[in-house]
Order: structure tokens, then C-alpha cells, then sequence
């Protein structure tokens, strides 16, 4: 079915939202205050509340509207379809209100947080087009074997020789490496992860690349670096493990992190610092060297893989008084030591799906005086800060990261406190 809908306001995973018939339409490649021509997605006779669509035709376009960027992952009507960059219809800038209008919009609905949220883009970033940003790409291998992304709403893959999204310096190792031209057994997993290099003239051998989780060329073992405040640090992360995905993520929020706690924390001998969902260590290290030399500090992650790299990663740069630890976050702060279960400070990047309510109730209990929450979902995070708020926090601030240019998704940074 083929309506016109006049698009009101931003709303969540990347759409737009309008009424037809007085009932709410949610609105794919749309923007606020555009009058489109869209189709409702099948089946529209069904007695949800609300429907879904996608763009056919722009009859009054936005201001911020601009041609898209990777047309293979625009609307269906135009030939696209792969997913990825569903915002590759919105000017950088647009891209910015657009994300910290959704924040502030979780915020106040469910953190019960009126916050202004300053959002910034990495260096380079502008220069670039919004592309060129992501250091690890994932694939399927079609019929064919090639690698390919599905488009939306159907069973059809589409082969890819390309992906705008990625690094140059992705894109060379793939080059080098025949990834676009190599036949895998079709439904293959590919996976390939190149860091991007710092202070050297290209990746060399670092980088992985993957068919279902098994090593194919290079190493399974990479080399990620950063620098903060003019220090380095270097780690050890795996190839088909976690590590933030844009080239400059890692760098931009482990400096946000580490800034806030030395304001906070200033030169305290005594404290004691938690590390939750902690990964490879991303924080955990520069945390432990530039803030807690002389303090206790205790990390908790999932994956024994990441947790054997962080430990790795502490023990390459002499760092000994940070105890960690393997496993479920709210299982393991229950049952810690006297020297650890009260810190001062707390750092936590949870999944997507937050931190829920039994890990704020066990945050607050602790009775931790700053809180530093990193989270990749505005609404994981105004669920979580609305139950912190409820628990005797109070937040103080929240920075937006837009390191997933192209797409609805974006970082945040909350500070909070006791």
C-alpha cells in the first residue's frame, strides 16, 4: 500500500515518524518535516498500532536530505536495501542533531533527565564523507561463495566488490588479500578486522581475517594502539573478539573516561576503582596506570578470551595491583574482598541491553561516589540512569560520541554521582 505522509519528528532505529489515518507510521529514510511518498511494509491490514514504511519518492525535501551516500544500502525502491548506513540519506551534520535529539528525547522519557547532550565527531571524520571509519567488516558468502549483505526483507544477497564504510586501510588488505574474489562454501561467516595503523606506514600483518571463526591469513592475535594525554598503550585483542569498530573509537573514549575520573579522583592514594564489562582492557589499562598506580582496581569481564589479553596486556606494561577477573558482572561484585567491595569510583560499558536493574541496585549498594557509564544505546542508558537517579545518584553530564557515522547508532559517556 502507497500513501503520502507528512514526517513529524525523529525517532528511534534510524526512522522518522507520521500518521496516516491517525495511526503511527514509522518511517525508513525519512526526515522531520518532509512530505513523501512511501510504501507501508506487508502486511498492512494487520491490527498493530502502529505501521511501518519506507521512502518511494521525496515530494518536499528536508534541508538536511542529501544524495545517498552508499545507494546500496538506501531505500528498496532505489535499488538498496543493505543495511549498515541507514541514516546515508542525512547530512553530517543533520547526522548530529539527529542523535542528540534521541538521546535527550530517552533521556527525558525514561531517565526523567531534562540534559543538554553535546555530541562530537572524531578528527577526520568530516574530511572523509562520514565513510571510511570502520576497521572490522562482516560478511555471508553467497550462492556464489562471494561475500554479500541481504537486503532487506527478502532472502536475496547481494554480491559486494566494495564497502564504503570501511578503512583505506581495510580496503588495501582486502585488496592484497582477494577477499571480493575468493569462493567460500556459500553461507560462510567472513570476518575480517584490520586496526588501523598509528605511527607506521601501513598494517603489514596485522589483521585477521576470518571464515567462521577460523584463521585464514594473518594473525588471530592483533595489536591495537592508542594514545592519551601523550602516552601510549598498547594491546592485545583477537581477531573475532570485541574492540570498538571505528578507527577512532578506542582513543576518543578512553581519553573521555580517564579525563573524567583524574577530575574526580584527582591524586587519591587510597581508592579503589571498578572496571565493569571491561573487554581487552581498553580502559582498564590506562585507568590502572594514569589514575590507580598506587590504589586497587579490580575489572570484570565475560569472555575468557578477552579477559586473557587484558591480563596480558596489564602484565606487558608492569601493571600488578589490578585483580581480573572472568566472569558474570553481577555474580562476581557480589562475593569480593574486603580490599574491593567499596570503590570510589566505577567505570561500566555494558552490551547493547544495559546494565539492567540487579547491576544499578548492586552500583548503589556499593555506595561508589562517581559513576562513569559508556553505552552504545541511548535507551539501555535512560533506563539505567532513570533506576541510578531512583537509587541516590544524580547525573551530572552525558557526552555523545558520533563514532558510527551513516547509521542511528551512537556512543555516550555519563558521569554521575552520589
Amino acid at each position: 500500500m502507497q500513501v503520502e505522509i507528512r514526517i513529524e519528528r525523529f525517532a528511534d532505529q534510524g526512522r522518522c515518524v507520521g500518521h496516516v489515518d491517525g495511526r503511527v507510521v514509522f518511517v525508513r529514510f525519512a526526515l522531520p518535516g518532509e512530505l513523501l511518498r512511501v510504501t507501508i511494509d506487508e502486511p498492512h491490514e494487520r491490527d498493530d498500532r502502529f505501521w511501518t514504511a519506507e521512502v518511494d519518492e521525496v515530494l518536499e525535501a528536508s534541508p538536511d536530505r542529501v544524495a545517498y551516500a552508499w545507494p546500496l544500502a538506501g531505500p528498496l525502491s532505489q535499488g538498496g536495501g543493505l543495511g549498515g548506513a541507514d541514516l546515508c540519506h542525512v547530512s553530517l551534520d543533520g547526522q548530529l542533531r539527529w542523535k542528540a535529539d534521541i538521546i535527550q528525547e530517552q533521556m527525558r522519557r525514561l531517565g526523567h533527565q531534562d540534559i543538554e547532550v553535546p555530541i562530537t565527531r572524531p578528527e577526520g571524520d568530516a574530511a572523509l564523507g562520514g565513510l571510511h571509519w570502520r576497521t572490522r567488516i562482516e560478511m555471508i558468502a553467497d550462492e556464489e561463495g562471494r561475500p554479500s549483505m541481504r537486503r532487506r526483507g527478502t532472502h536475496q544477497r547481494v554480491q559486494l566488490r566494495d564497502m564504503p564504510l570501511a578503512t583505506k586501510s581495510l580496503l588495501t588488505v582486502a585488496e592484497q588479500q582477494g577477499f571480493w574474489d575468493t569462493a567460500y562454501t556459500p553461507g560462510t561467516h567472513i570476518r575480517l578486522s584490520v586496526p588501523e595503523p598509528r605511527g607506521a606506514k601501513g598494517p603489514g600483518d596485522n589483521f585477521g581475517l576470518l571464515s567462521n571463526d577460523e584463521l585464514q591469513a594473518g594473525t588471530q592475535k592483533l595489536q591495537e594502539k592508542i594514545e592519551i594525554n601523550g602516552r601510549s598503550f598498547n594491546y592485545r585483542v583477537d581477531a573475532s573478539g570485541f574492540w570498538q569498530v571505528h578507527r577512532d573509537a578506542p582513543q576518543a573514549l578512553a581519553g573521555e573516561v580517564v579525563n573524567l575520573l583524574r577530575a574526580r579522583l584527582g591524586d587519591a592514594r587510597r581508592a579503589c576503582i571498578w572496571d565493569l564489562y571491561s573487554g581487552s582492557g581498553l580502559f582498564t589499562l590506562p585507568l590502572a596506570t594514569m589514575i590507580s598506580e598506587r590504589c586497587t582496581m579490580l575489572s570484570v569481564e565475560g569472555s575468557k578470551t578477552a579477559v586473557r589479553n587484558a591480563r596480558h596486556n596489564l602484565r606487558s606494561m608492569d601493571v600488578n595491583h589490578v585483580d581480573a577477573r572472568c566472569g558474570d558482572v553481577a555474580a562476581t561484585i557480589a562475593h569480593l574482598p574486603s580490599n574491593l567491595d567499596s570503590p570510589d569510583a566505577i567505570v561500566l560499558d555494558p552490551p547493547r541491553a544495559g546494565a539492567r536493574g540487579k547491576v544499578c541496585r548492586q552500583i548503589a549498594q556499593s555506595k561508589a561516589s562517581t559513576v562513569v557509564y559508556v553505552a552504545c544505546d541511548p535507551t539501555s542508558l535512560a533506563r539505567d540512569v532513570g533506576v541510578l537517579c531512583d537509587l541516590g545518584y544524580s547525573l551530572d553530564s552525558v557526552q555523545a560520541f558520533d563514532i558510527y557515522p551513516m547509521t542511528h547508532h551512537v556512543e555516550t559517556v555519563a558521569l554521575l554521582s552520589r
